[in-house]
C-alpha cells in the first residue's frame, strides 16, 4: 500500500483518505481540508502499514471510497490512532460478494477482461453522465495497466484469505455514504453490508464517483472544524 501525504504540515489532525481502485492522487490534490495534514492511501496490492507516518497525531479522521473501504476495515493499526470520524463511501467491507459488494462472477469477468477500452468502459460507469465523466478523464489516475490488473488480482486473493480465517472486518465506520446510482457496487449489497454491521447510513441519488461528495468529505466539512 502506498501511503503519500498531500499535505504535510505538522496539524495536530490528519485525515487520511482511502481512496478506490487503479486510483492515485491525481484526482484529489485539490481538496485542501483546514487545519489538517492530509494522506492518501492507495494500490491494495497488499495491506502493508507504515504506523510511523501517523504517530504523534492528537486526532486522525478517516474516509474510505469504494475498495478503499475494504482496505480500511482490515487495518488494525488504525483502532489504535485517536480516532475522530470515520465515514465510508460507495464502498463494502466486503468487496467480492454475491450480496453484499461486487458480485464475484463480475469481478472475475473485470480481471479476465481488463484492457484499455474496457478501463475506459468502467470509468464511464463510475460517473453519473457525460459531463462528469469529462470532469473525471482530466484528473484521470496515472497508474499503468499491468499495475492495477495485478491489483485486482491480488484483491481477490486477499479477500479469499481472509474467508478462508473467517476473518470479520473491524468495527471502524461511524456512517455510510450509498448513492442509488452507484454502477460499479450494487447499492443493495452496499445496504446488506451494512445493516449486518449495524452501520448508520446516509442515501443519496449519486454515482459512484461524484465529485462534489469528494470535495464535501475531503474539504469542505473541515473548514469550520
Amino acid at each position: 500500500m502506498i501511503q503519500k501525504f498531500l499535505i504535510h504540515e505538522h496539524h495536530p489532525r490528519l485525515l487520511i483518505f482511502f481512496a478506490g481502485w487503479a486510483a492515485d492522487e491525481t484526482p484529489f490534490v485539490q481538496y485542501r481540508p483546514a487545519n489538517c495534514d492530509f494522506m492518501i492511501c492507495y494500490d491494495y496490492r497488499d495491506l502493508t502499514w507504515d504506523a510511523t507516518l501517523t504517530a504523534g497525531y492528537q486526532e486522525v479522521h478517516i474516509v474510505g471510497w469504494s475498495m478503499g473501504v475494504w482496505a480500511a476495515t482490515h487495518l488494525p493499526q488504525l483502532m489504535e490512532l485517536p480516532l475522530g470520524r470515520r465515514v465510508a463511501i460507495n464502498g463494502s467491507p466486503y468487496p467480492v460478494d454475491d450480496s453484499r459488494g461486487i458480485p464475484q462472477a463480475i469481478f472475475q469477468g473485470t480481471i479476465d477482461n481488463l484492457n484499455g477500452p474496457s478501463l475506459h468502459k468502467f470509468l464511464r460507469r463510475m460517473c453519473a453522465d457525460t459531463p462528469a465523466f469529462r470532469g473525471f478523464l482530466a484528473v484521470t489516475p496515472r497508474r499503468p495497466l499491468e499495475e492495477i490488473g495485478e491489483e485486482l488480482v491480488c484483491v481477490q486473493l486477499q479477500v479469499k484469505t481472509q474467508q478462508r480465517k473467517d476473518e470479520e472486518p473491524l468495527p471502524l465506520w461511524q456512517e455510510a455514504i450509498v448513492g442509488s446510482n452507484d454502477r460499479i457496487i450494487p447499492p443493495d449489497n452496499q445496504l446488506n453490508a451494512w445493516a449486518q454491521l449495524q452501520v448508520p447510513v446516509v442515501r443519496n441519488d449519486e454515482a459512484h464517483y461524484h465529485e462534489p461528495l469528494f470535495r464535501y468529505y475531503l474539504q469542505d466539512i473541515w473548514t469550520n472544524d
